[in-house]
């Protein structure tokens, strides 16, 4: 590769949602931007994450010179283990992101073999020929970066995921002087982020869900049970702040609540009022219009906190007539079916239930709508626009919010995709070739399970036909069958319904053993296929349908 190309290499998270990484690389050196997950689809069966194929890093490995991660969100952070699993690099972000980082890598028993170096807003370090620079922005999520990173090509921006919240709860305003600063001189490249390109005008303010909540525990009788995401700081803090005025108690209940909030007021971003706080276990003894009980679980997955408490099954928390349970939170895609279910085992309980779009809002996004999206671009004005973070319409539509620019100097937007490269050198800017790239699906949160895809398709066939074992004993001494074959089924065809097919089916198993010469009987290997073919063609012609069929040979 020639020194003086600039390469962008979306590893995931580009034409689909989560899995965000990206590598950039100039002559002999790489540095990778976040290593994200992203949860299965209901295809996946059996599978608990979904990574980037890091193949391409790991192909390069010796030209890999760090990670550097824009914020804690899973979809950025979660394949961090996994990638560092494959190779030994340094790994940059702020202190509250690695700190994210280190309960994932503790899971995996690797936080010993792992470089881990935190930075702050406004640092520069230098990777091989690459300065980077950590710019804030304003998230769902504290302590969140943009990276402004200077190449011997020019200057590329990459915004992370960001809104631009112009009244933050910590006050933390997003750094807009350094980004425009940055558009003055002169960027080569900007990508950024598309999620919600397709909202007219602004994102609300974090502080935009302060009335809303007033108003809840204003006119809440008993007690209250929150549920938002752990990782979202600044709604917490809003909580603990309005549970502190009106008197009452606050319980965290959730392994990652207790987690994240622990970590966050460790690290001074989470301020905890004196005496609040109650624990799990003396939620039920103490007065209901004093407690406020902050649970994990506001995607309904099936063993999180909140799921446990709409069945009754929490040993520390019991929801009871006239208690309200407030969802703050989106519900994200894919999820509706569970959040619904769980929300109407709580409806049973006789809860009042408070969530979705309401004004005053209960949630608000942290992206940044269709306006904010226009405001960076036009602070940046850079001269090639690649739109990340979404699926192909949202990338599409977010390069189509920045055609204004070509009066301003835009010289071209590139709609990527993972896997889809683009290549810039003096002479200008074009697609490249693609590289190998792919997801990874892993059974139990291991770093050694990795589940194949013949693994998958046999799940699916699993789950749509079922299962056939025929047995046949076979006399080892004169290769005959002992008797006529069992056939046992499992999610196929109940034997009451279909006896007088499992007969036959026993009938055809046995001429297949029959026909065969005493040379193929000996073979088990050869036995089995024959049978499994025979079997297969038969139970297609009488049913339509392509059952597993596992034979197995008892020698007797």
């Amino acid at each position: 590769m020639s020194d003086s190309k600039l390469q962008i290499i979306p590893l995931g998270g580009l034409g689909e949602f989560g899995m965000n990484s990206m590598a950039i690389r100039y002559g002999d050196d790489i540095i990778v931007v976040d290593a994200g997950m992203m949860f299965p689809d209901s295809e996946l069966l059996g599978v608990d994450i979904v990574t980037p194929d890091f193949s391409y890093l790991e192909q390069h490995r010796e030209k890999v010179r760090g990670l550097v991660l824009t914020h804690g969100h899973e979809d950025h952070i979660g394949g961090v283990p996994f990638l560092l699993s494959q190779m030994d690099i340094p790994v940059y972000g702020t202190a509250f992101t690695l700190a994210l980082v280190e309960r994932r890598l503790e899971e995996h028993d690797m936080l010993s073999k792992v470089r881990l170096k935190a930075v702050k807003p406004g640092q520069r370090i230098e990777l091989g020929p690459f300065k980077v620079e950590f710019i804030h922005v304003t998230h769902s999520i504290v302590s969140s970066v943009a990276l402004a990173i200077t190449t011997p090509l020019g200057v590329i921006i990459h915004t992370g995921d960001f809104k631009v919240d112009p009244t933050p709860t910590d006050n933390e305003l997003f750094d807009l002087h350094t980004l425009a600063d940055y558009g003055k001189r002169g960027v080569l490249l900007l990508m950024s982020d598309s999620t919600n390109v397709d909202r007219p005008g602004y994102t609300e303010s974090e502080r935009a869900v302060r009335p809303r909540l007033e108003d809840i525990f204003n006119r809440a009788e008993r007690r209250l049970v929150i549920s938002c995401f752990s990782s979202s700081i600044h709604r917490l803090q809003q909580i603990l702040d309005l549970s502190a005025e009106y008197g009452r108690k606050v319980a965290f209940l959730g392994r990652s609540m207790l987690s994240v909030t622990e970590i966050a007021h460790g690290l001074g971003l989470l301020q905890i009022p004196d005496s609040i706080l109650l624990r799990p276990q003396d939620i039920m003894q103490a007065s209901p219009s004093k407690v406020v009980a902050v649970v994990s679980g506001t995607q309904g997955e099936p063993m999180s906190s909140l799921s446990r408490v709409a069945v009754d099954n929490h040993k520390n928390l019991s929801v009871q007539p006239g208690d309200t349970v407030v969802l703050s939170s989106r519900i994200i895609p894919g999820n509706e079916k569970a959040i619904y279910r769980m929300m109407n085992h709580l409806a049973r309980r006789g809860a009042e239930i408070i969530y979705g779009s309401t004004n005053p809002p209960v949630h608000v996004s942290g992206h940044a709508s269709a306006e904010e999206l226009k405001l960076v671009l036009n602070l940046v004005r850079p001269k090639y626009f690649v739109p990340i973070h979404g699926e192909y319409r949202q990338l599409a539509r977010h390069a189509s919010l920045a055609s204004h620019l070509h009066r301003l100097g835009l010289e071209k937007s590139f709609i990527l995709e993972t896997g889809e490269t683009l290549e810039i050198d003096p002479a200008g800017a074009r697609k490249g070739e693609r590289v190998t790239v792919g997801r990874v699906c892993i059974d139990s949160g291991t770093i050694d399970e990795v589940v194949e895809d013949m693994v998958i398709r046999d799940r699916r066939h699993l789950s749509e036909d079922g299962f056939v074992i025929p047995i046949i004993a076979i006399n080892k001494h004169s290769g005959r069958s002992e008797a006529l074959p069992e056939i046992v089924s499992r999610g196929f065809m109940s034997f009451d319904d279909g006896s007088g097919l499992m007969q036959e089916a026993r009938q055809v198993v046995a001429r297949t053993v029959e026909s065969s010469s005493s040379e193929e009987r000996t073979d088990w290997g050869v036995m089995q296929e024959k049978i499994r073919a025979d079997l297969k063609r038969f139970l297609i012609k009488q049913t339509s349908r392509r059952p597993l069929i596992m034979p197995v040979i008892l020698e007797v």
